[in-house]
This record gives C-alpha cells, structure tokens and sequence, in this order.
C-alpha cells in the first residue's frame, strides 16, 4: 500500500515545483524506500516513462503495456499502475508531475486527458533524441533544489508540447473544436461521476444539444456517452477493488453513487462477464 505522505513533500527534487525525475543514473530512491510504496500504485499525479534503448512492461488499470526503444507511456492520476519486479531497459526517463505544476504551465495539453485511449506513443528517432535533450536539461535543473523554477516550467513546456505532438501525430485535425468538446466531456463525467450526471445535463454544460454531444463522444471513443459513464464507472470499481478502497459490496455501491448494490452488482457482472466476487478470486490468482 502507499505510504501517506504525499510523495513530492516527502522526495524534493526542488524547493518549489512539484515534479520529479528518475533516470539510470540520477534521482533514484534507496530500495529501503521504494518497498514502502510497493510495486501497484494508486497514482496521484502524471507519470510518464520513455524508453530510449530496452524495453520494460508497465500495467494500467489491469492492462499490460510493453514499452520498447523510443516509446513513451504516460500514467493518469487515480490509475491502478503496476510497476515491473525488473526493469530490462537500459536507457530511460520518468517523470512524475504534479497536477499543481502543470497548472503553472502557459497551456494545457489535451494528451494528458488521453481523448483516444491510447496511452503509449511511438516516437521517430528525431523526436526521441529532442526528448532525450529535454529531459537532460530537466535532469541537470533538479540536480540543484533551487534552480529557476521558470527555467523547470520552460522545459516542462517544451517536453508536453513534444509529447502531445507525438500523440496526435497520425491524425493532426483531430485537434479542433469537437475534440475539445470531447475532453470537455470526459473532464465533467470525472468531475462528477458519482452523481450519475444525465446526458442532458452534460450537453448543458457544454453548450450542445445530445445529438452532437452523442456523434462527438461516438466518434472519439467509439460509445455513446451512456455506455462511456458506464464503463468509467466499472472502471472505477475495478481501481478500488483492486486497491482494497472498499470494505464490501455494498460500501462500494454507494461511494460510486448507487443507491441499490444489487442493481449495481447485475451492471458489473453484465458489463464484466464476471460477479465481482469472481473478479477478486481472479484478482488474487494474479
């Protein structure tokens, strides 16, 4: 289980911002430490990995991602990650970022919302060495605890916009106004998914009526938005019976907004396959 202290009070890098980085030869915790967090982790805060020669296997929310030469995964705060008991890769980068100092950034970047489910990103070899240069000017920058937190932020700016660009790469026009109504939607369904907002509301709040806001979630995500709140809501059960957040069915139910755990028990064996009592047998087998 994760230990309580928040991670970047407790394991500065800077004085100030809220980042840190790890590489094969700097930032490393001793092993003494690490134990305390143990391999899964329920994230806090962005988490990113780009492997520059080997490869590691990573897994999210019960997925496994094999990470090769030039390619990045990048972790979601709430995500169940999973770390690997040994890492094969021999040169890489990670950064952990906290939601605090990306908001001191110029511009946010829709990558981080992960609008088409797809949190690994292929770079060419160019892209790759520029990241690799900006993520060594980071290194050398929080090797000092007081180095300018302006300069931080300006290569923390230049790596997201690189990164963002690598995301979106196959399909530039996908960064327009839908795609933004999309993240919009994905924002407020995370906002307030306990509450069970309705399809009406939502499109309200987003100053659409529901035929657009159904073809802007169906075109991005492949679901109608019913069936996108559905799966994150399972999702969500799947984290916190994963991460033992829940003492029981019926807790469970209720902290996700469900005022009948029985109804709520049919929803996940139907959209599972599987009872959740047969998800934590499962669980335990892994």
């Amino acid at each position: 289980m994760q230990i309580k202290e928040p991670f970047f009070r407790q394991y500065k890098q800077h004085d100030k911002l809220p980042v840190r980085l790890i590489s094969p030869t700097f930032g490393h915790l001793p092993a003494g430490e690490l134990s305390k967090y143990g391999l899964t982790q329920r994230k806090t805060y962005y988490f990113l990995i780009l492997v520059l020669e080997g490869s590691t296997r990573h897994s999210v929310d019960l997925k496994q991602f094999d990470i090769k030469t030039n390619e990045l995964l990048f972790i979601l705060p709430h995500q169940i990650h999973e770390l690997p008991s040994a890492n094969q890769a021999i040169d890489y980068f990670k950064i952990g970022i906290d939601e605090s100092c990306l908001s001191m950034l110029p511009k946010q970047y829709p990558f981080l919302v992960n609008p088409l489910n797809q949190q690994k990103i292929r770079f060419e070899p160019q892209a790759a060495a520029r990241l690799k240069s900006i993520f060594g000017n980071l290194a050398d920058l929080l090797s000092d605890m007081n180095s300018d937190s302006q300069l931080i932020l300006a290569h923390l700016n230049s790596l997201l916009a690189e990164i963002n660009a690598g995301y979106f790469a196959t399909d530039k026009n996908l960064v327009d106004g839908k795609l933004s109504k999309y993240i919009g939607f994905k924002e407020f369904v995370e906002n307030n998914l306990s509450d069970h907002p309705t399809i009406r509301h939502i499109a309200q709040a987003l100053s659409l009526n529901t035929n657009s806001l159904y073809n802007i979630v169906k075109h991005y995500s492949g679901l109608s938005p019913k069936e996108f709140i559905t799966n994150r809501l399972i999702l969500e059960a799947k984290r916190r019976i994963y991460y033992s957040e829940s003492r029981s069915i019926k807790e469970l139910a209720y902290e996700l907004g469900f005022n009948d755990p029985e109804y709520f028990s049919r929803l996940f064996k139907k959209e599972t396959g599987q009872t959740m009592s047969m998800f934590v047998q499962d669980l335990s087998g892994m």
